[in-house]
């Protein structure tokens, strides 16, 4: 009879294979999904912070997204009628600093459908890796300055207290979005 494996963790990484850029490298992500010259390109900046409110300086923050019009540059959007944006994939992957900072260029998101085929607010899907996780972490952020966020069928769901959690303040044209892993700030995950 076999033993089962021992568990492992979600970290630490490999930088030079997962976020290569620092080292000369292409990845197949990276924190500007948008290039600079497009005017709608957006600015987000946050932190990953652990249990005990100390930054956590090797996550990984990856994010999926729509682009401005509400559609996703992947084969399964099968919505025609809007339109894809050249060179935007929608994909972007950002490795956290010595003090716990990540950042992202890319475009404000349309509205796409949710459940029930109800239109959500725009938001960005957020997966979160890190050393002494057993298992990554899914969330989402919303924007402070969107009046849809009130329709949107999954922020309502969440506790209106922990609600705040989920949304990026606007303050100088960026959107600050911290993430707590645990603790009394805990940011709000989701299951997959």
């Amino acid at each position: 009879m076999t033993k089962q494996s021992p568990s492992q963790t979600v970290g630490p990484y490999f930088a030079y294979s997962l976020t290569p850029e620092d080292y000369g490298r292409k990845g197949i992500a990276s924190n500007r999904l948008a290039g600079l010259a497009q005017s709608d390109c957006i600015r987000i900046e946050g932190r990953v912070f652990d249990g005990v409110g100390d930054a956590v300086n090797d996550a990984m923050v990856e994010i999926w997204q729509a682009n401005g019009a509400g559609r996703y540059a992947h084969p399964v959007d099968g919505r025609d009628d809007l339109p894809l944006t050249d060179g935007f994939t929608g994909f972007g992957r950002a490795m956290t600093d010595t003090n716990g900072w990540f950042w992202f260029e890319t475009l404000k998101p349309g509205r796409v459908p949710g459940p029930g085929n109800q239109l959500q607010a725009p938001h960005i899907g957020i997966i979160v890796f890190s050393r002494g996780m057993q298992a990554h972490v899914f969330t989402r952020l919303y924007f402070s300055d969107e009046p849809s966020n009130s329709e949107d069928p999954v922020l309502e769901s969440i506790d209106a207290k922990r609600r705040p959690t989920l949304i990026a303040e606007l303050s100088d044209g960026v959107y600050r979005f911290d993430i707590h892993l645990q603790g009394d700030h805990e940011t709000v995950f989701f299951d997959a």
